[in-house]
């Protein structure tokens, strides 16, 4: 769906034409590109959204910092967002995660997660994950209890930050038309 203000009115045709049920599409804390056109839209249609890379490919977990560096086969090397001067940015936005965690008795993925889970009730994220205990984390985030008042918190600190680094290379955000 493009995000410039013909986002509605082409959707409402989509929909017309064969009922959507949900959209899928990248949300998370790092990323918030769907809250201006998308999100308004499925909630005025009914209609479910699941987040993909909603631990912004890892970093949201707090595992990575300003140093980590990427194997050349790690689609993640060829990211602007992790490169190298974008991640001293960056890491601003894993500090006031790892802070929410601490406050709350929780991880790092746990918030990010919760986070998401608390935005609407038609919002569920996938996170992906090849390790057992990485779904059992995963799976806490649904107990961390994240309120009104904790979003308002998140998203003032949250603007104040100055992330760096598209969240895709150049020539795929072109395929995505965003």
């Amino acid at each position: 769906m493009p995000t410039n203000g013909l986002v509605a009115e082409q959707s409402l045709r989509e929909h017309a034409i064969q009922p959507v049920t949900a959209v899928q599409s990248e949300y998370s804390l790092w990323y918030r590109g769907p809250e201006n056109d998308i999100l308004p839209t499925l909630q005025e249609l009914g209609i479910g959204f699941v987040p993909f890379s909603p631990l912004g490919a890892g970093f949201l977990t707090g595992k990575m910092d300003e140093n980590t560096k990427f194997d050349a086969s790690d689609f993640r090397s060829h990211v602007p967002r992790f490169q190298p001067e974008a991640l001293k940015a960056n890491v601003a936005l894993v500090a006031l995660v790892r802070r929410v965690a601490e406050e709350k008795n929780a991880t790092p993925a746990q918030i990010a997660l919760a986070w998401l889970l608390a935005q609407k009730p038609w919002i569920v994220p996938i996170p992906g994950t090849t390790k057992l205990h990485r779904l059992d984390e995963n799976i806490g985030a649904m107990e961390v209890e994240i309120a009104a008042s904790d979003l308002k918190k998140i998203d003032e600190a949250a603007s104040k930050l100055s992330l760096s680094g598209a969240r895709l290379p150049e020539a795929l955000l072109k395929m995505t038309g965003r």
